[in-house]
């Protein structure tokens, strides 16, 4: 029991220390990873609301198609969704997670896709 408050803790302040750096000024694209899914929101922290998300269930599959290249394909997924709302630029808050693998295939795709961060 003990470990898991200190594992939950240790998590909570990586995202703490991640969200410091970021600007309210901009919107912020936000990462959680399951381990069997990915989601991603554009929030704008001013008003405290989520202008759009995706996830990975939202997108047509193929079921031969590995979770990093759907990381990536979300990644687009969302960029196409935020340019038809007309916002480009944004912050990416990786949470906790390292920049590496999916969360990394995410933000590549969401750059393919238009958005600049």
């Amino acid at each position: 029991m003990r470990e898991e408050l200190i594992k939950r803790q240790k998590k909570q302040r990586r995202k703490n220390r991640i969200r410091k750096k970021i600007s309210a000024d901009k919107l912020r694209l936000t990462v959680f990873r399951s381990n069997k899914y990915i989601y991603a929101q554009i929030i704008d922290d001013k008003k405290g609301k989520t202008v759009l998300s995706a996830s990975e269930k939202d997108l047509k599959n193929e079921s031969k198609v590995n979770k990093v290249q759907k990381a990536e394909e979300l990644g687009k997924a969302i960029a196409q969704k935020a340019m038809s709302k007309k916002i480009k630029d944004v912050v990416f808050d990786k949470g906790a997670y390292k920049y590496h693998g999916r969360v990394k295939a995410l933000a590549e795709g969401a750059r393919k896709g238009g958005l600049v961060f």
